[in-house]
């Protein structure tokens, strides 16, 4: 089944591209670690999710491009072609000569009405090239006015006109020392939509990619470039095809549906998140031997201190004890910051995959007391190596990893709107001030 990417905005449109990238690159790496036959199946499987037929021999992205300015487009349909690996449909693009300014309210209030029916035709002829489509990736920023407000009216109209295909956003957490000044409104605004529109958010947080950049793949000097292939990798990690079950070698067909069903047991819950181990510059790889035990240690670790990555990981932070009412974990660990899931997924790639013990991550403590560990853990494997990795391991959580930027996002939304509130008030005053002053 296939997948249909829809790319938003200059973020949406980068990012899109270092995935279609990472993607390609991974199925078409010859060290899988696997079979050639295996390593085939997987390349196919790939293919049919991401990329339709071929033309001259490149494979064609199944994804459609939106920005209201035709700078950001105009290098990803050049920097695909040029690879000669792969590239965009000829046809796959929608540009405007204005841009959105920041202002979410014009993307999603004169942009997205004004150019609905051709955004959503593309997407129709898109959708018409797969043979059974799986769902839309929907990737955009929180922080801008094209990704943020013409995303959320593209995902609300998604919604409307294929209600029986999933949706998942893939939305970019803006910094917290702030990229746009309106940033926090944006997000308020962009975030109340898709609740409503989509059927699970993915969230990646930039202050925590930019901390991975820096500090796990020795970057200096990091661009914006650099934080896109690590949302890339993290995606790939995520999306490449896996065994359809335990002890299955077939690849899963329903990679959306079976996500859906495994991490959104309720809808109102379905922010999700990400993490990956290993992540390290491939200088570093080169000295570095891994074992599951070791990887899986660290990511349950990594779960429930909330931490983004592996180095820097609280080891005080303890699962509350099983036997314990709800009240008595939450006060338990108050101060550790103990992070509660509701569901779980990890997803083991590489060399003995099946030797792995996932046991400790069954534990009933790390779970919420309304949903019973056996339906709120699962796990996906393929022994085909991803990336340079021999072995690794992703966890995408549905847990409380994102009360404490939402608080904050949303604290910092009224500050600015009570400023801006008084400011108004003050202006008024003065204004009834001069005008009731004698001449």
């Amino acid at each position: 089944m296939s997948i249909v990417t829809v790319q938003l905005g200059q973020c949406g449109n980068q990012i899109g591209f270092e995935v279609f990238d990472a993607l390609f690159s991974d199925s078409h790496c010859p060290q899988g670690l696997c079979s050639k036959r295996e390593n085939e199946a997987y390349r196919a499987s790939c293919k049919e999710r991401f990329f339709s037929e071929e033309e001259n021999g490149v494979p064609i992205a199944r994804a459609v491009l939106v920005d209201m300015e035709p700078k950001v487009i105009n290098q990803t349909l050049s920097k695909a072609a040029h690879s000669g690996r792969w590239k965009y449909g000829q046809h796959s693009c929608f540009c405007q000569k204005q841009g959105s300014g920041n202002n979410w309210a014009y993307g999603y209030s004169v942009h997205g009405p004004r150019h609905e029916e051709s955004i959503m035709n593309l997407i129709q002829k898109e959708v018409e090239k797969c043979d059974s489509l799986n769902g839309f990736f929907i990737i955009m920023s929180m922080a801008g006015g094209t990704g943020s407000g013409l995303g959320a009216f593209v995902t609300q109209n998604l919604q409307d006109q294929y209600s029986n295909s999933l949706k998942m956003n893939q939305i970019i957490w803006p910094y917290g020392t702030g990229e746009v000044i309106v940033q926090n409104y944006n997000s308020i605004l962009t975030l109340s939509h898709l609740y409503r529109s989509s059927d699970a958010l993915l969230v990646h947080e930039n202050d925590a990619v930019h901390k991975i950049c820096a500090k796990l793949m020795n970057i200096k000097q990091i661009s914006f470039r650099d934080i896109n292939q690590v949302l890339a990798h993290q995606l790939g990690s995520v999306f490449q095809p896996t065994y359809s079950g335990e002890g299955s070698f077939h690849y899963r067909r329903n990679p959306l549906g079976d996500l859906m069903e495994n991490l959104v047991p309720h809808p109102e819950f379905k922010m999700l998140g990400v993490r990956n181990i290993p992540q390290m510059s491939e200088n570093s790889l080169a000295y570095s031997t891994f074992t599951w035990a070791g990887l899986l240690k660290h990511l349950r670790q990594m779960l429930i201190s909330n931490a983004k990555m592996e180095e820097g990981i609280d080891w005080q932070v303890r699962p509350p004890l099983s036997g314990l009412p709800t009240r008595g974990k939450m006060s338990l660990n108050k101060e550790s910051h103990f992070n509660t899931s509701i569901a779980n997924l990890v997803i083991l790639r590489g060399k003995d995959v099946h030797s792995a013990e996932l046991g400790a991550f069954k534990d009933p403590a790390l779970y919420t007391s309304w949903l019973e560990p056996v339906h709120a853990f699962s796990v996906w494997k393929t022994q085909r190596a991803f990336s340079k990795y021999e072995k690794s391991a992703a966890l995408v959580s549905n847990s409380q990893f994102l009360v404490k930027p939402l608080d904050t996002i949303v604290g910092k939304a009224w500050n600015m709107f009570a400023s801006n509130k008084d400011r108004g008030g003050t202006i008024t005053n003065l204004k009834i001030q001069m005008r009731d002053t004698p001449q």
